[in-house]
């Protein structure tokens, strides 16, 4: 690999060549990389773009227009934990501008009580997450959990702060702080995510949690 990546950890260097290994063109590894470069630097920073497209040999404006077109990739610097909160029809019908102001003003008070230059927490809303049968639906680092109130908003934030996990389980945060489901999820998944991005095995962004 000619490309020198900039401030990425040894470990996240070895998953950069397996991952442009397994793809007979290199461009094609885009999108995983982008998520490699999320998890090293918590977003998807002009710099990473740049080291990206080095990596795949094609130019950063095609990078960015990748990464600008998927919103789980994040532009801006993000807490380690993103609760995302589906303001789509099902959900809307069902609350969830309430469910969204009630997590967004509890991370706010959080934040003004902590010493943390950056938020540990990050509220946003979401277009339809697939789970309209458990409306309102809500994630936390793209880990899902359903039938959120208000109150069960509240909660989950708080939890967030004051446990701050180093896995996220959907099924503990279902246990904990949702509702009705959408359909029954059957065994306990005991692997989930551990930071602000998806939880992926290869990429070093899942672990078994507690």
């Amino acid at each position: 690999m000619n490309a020198v990546i900039g401030h990425w950890s040894h470990e996240n260097q070895k998953r950069v060549e397996a991952i442009i290994a397994a793809y007979p063109q290199r461009r094609s590894a885009i999108m995983p990389l982008l998520y490699l470069a999320s998890l090293e630097h918590r977003y998807v920073s002009e710099d990473a773009m740049r080291e990206v497209a080095e990596l795949v040999e094609i130019t950063p404006v095609q990078v960015h227009s990748v990464a600008s077109f998927y919103t789980m990739f994040k532009k801006n610097d993000v807490g380690d934990y993103i609760v995302s909160v589906c303001t789509s029809i099902s959900c809307y019908l069902n609350g969830a501008d309430d469910v969204l102001a009630a997590a967004q003003e509890t991370a706010e008070s959080v934040a003004s009580d902590s010493d943390d230059d950056v938020a540990v927490i990050s509220v946003e809303h979401v277009e339809c997450i697939g789970a309209c049968g458990g409306a309102t639906a809500v994630q936390v680092n793209y880990e899902l959990l359903e039938g959120v109130t208000p109150e069960r908003a509240i909660a989950l934030v708080n939890w967030l702060s004051d446990t701050r996990p180093e896995v996220v389980l959907a099924d503990e945060m279902q246990q904990l702080f949702g509702g009705r489901r959408s359909f029954d999820w059957g065994s306990t998944e005991s692997f989930g995510a551990t930071g602000p991005v998806p939880a992926f095995g290869p990429y070093g962004s899942a672990q078994e949690g507690r």
